[in-house]
């Protein structure tokens, strides 16, 4: 397990090496400069060359590069040339909204799949299995910032069951944050839980049809029984699978949710930072989310190991 553990983390540094790389340099060759459009079109030319100066856009490409990973490695991320703050606290703030709603959207959704997989799986071919194929059909179909919008009208308009967007902090009371993040997680987590669901079913009926499951069913197991004690933990690969690819895209792909509910999140910042060609920030958040993404498929892997020993023997 250690080998392979080890493997693995060489295999996350490469990742997070090359993806520095292609972040930077895709950002870094966008048309537009930051210090011109702060200072707008009429800015003189010595006013500009010191905004740049002090922006630190003066160096080489080179430069830049290893001032900004050098101290993205101590933990300092620099300074937003628009806010002219600490990337790092801006992020420490923003990461407090999308965090939270990334890690409720992914409960909601595996809460709801799991039970609706197996459920479908175990009834093949019956009415059962039809609703929640025909459902979740539905719930892959439909966007989620439709749903949202559709959300907002029922139950923030029309029932006042929610509020229709903003954020409180969780300063202002723990159920009161979580009430706020709900309808967002509901509208991430119906395409994602509808994914799922149908992935699970999947997995487990190709499991269903294996020969130790015969074996299981011949020495006198039922069908439910030998899919709780046998198939269900060897369906569970693509299923780990699918949940660490869900959780990397609820936390960088909820940008248009928190947009639709106005709430303070990585999403919502990037997108104001690109349009402040506030490249600092750019870089920072999209380097922290391809974290995010390799960490997260990091400990799928390892879960991997945990649920397959037969990848264990192979490191």
């Amino acid at each position: 397990m250690l080998r392979y553990t080890l493997s693995r983390l060489l295999s996350l540094g490469i990742s997070l090496a090359v993806a520095s790389v292609v972040i930077f340099l895709a950002i870094e060759v966008l048309p537009g400069d930051p210090a011109a459009y702060m200072l707008g079109l009429n800015a003189q030319p010595d006013t500009l060359a010191a905004l740049r100066d002090e922006l630190g856009l003066n160096g080489s490409l080179w430069e830049r590069y290893a001032d900004w990973v050098g101290g993205m490695l101590r933990g300092d991320f620099g300074t937003s040339y628009t806010y002219r703050s600490s990337v790092s606290e801006m992020i420490g703030e923003r990461l407090w909204v999308s965090l939270p709603l990334a890690l409720y959207a992914l409960t909601l959704s595996t809460v709801i799949a799991f039970p609706a997989g197996i459920w479908a799986a175990a009834r093949r071919g019956k009415a059962a299995d039809v609703t929640v194929m025909g459902v979740t059909q539905l719930g892959v179909a439909i966007p989620n910032f439709w749903f949202a919008m559709l959300m907002v009208l029922v139950f923030a308009i029309n029932l006042r069951w929610f509020s229709a967007g903003g954020f409180p902090g969780w300063d202002k009371g723990f159920w009161l944050s979580l009430k706020a993040l709900t309808l967002p997680a509901i509208a991430l987590a119906l395409p994602q839980a509808s994914i799922l669901a149908r992935v699970m079913r999947s997995a487990l009926l190709d499991t269903l049809s294996e020969d130790f499951i015969r074996t299981a069913r011949a020495k006198g197991l039922t069908k439910g029984q030998a899919l709780r004690r046998h198939a269900l933990r060897n369906a569970l690969i693509p299923v780990l699978t699918i949940i660490g690819m869900q959780f990397s895209f609820l936390l960088a792909g909820g940008i248009i949710i928190e947009n639709v509910f106005f709430l303070p999140g990585l999403g919502r910042m990037i997108f104001q930072a690109i349009s402040a060609r506030d490249l600092i920030v750019v870089e920072s958040v999209v380097m922290l989310l391809v974290f995010a993404v390799v960490l997260v498929n990091f400990m799928v892997e390892l879960a991997y190991a945990l649920v397959d020993p037969r990848l264990r023997a192979r490191a």
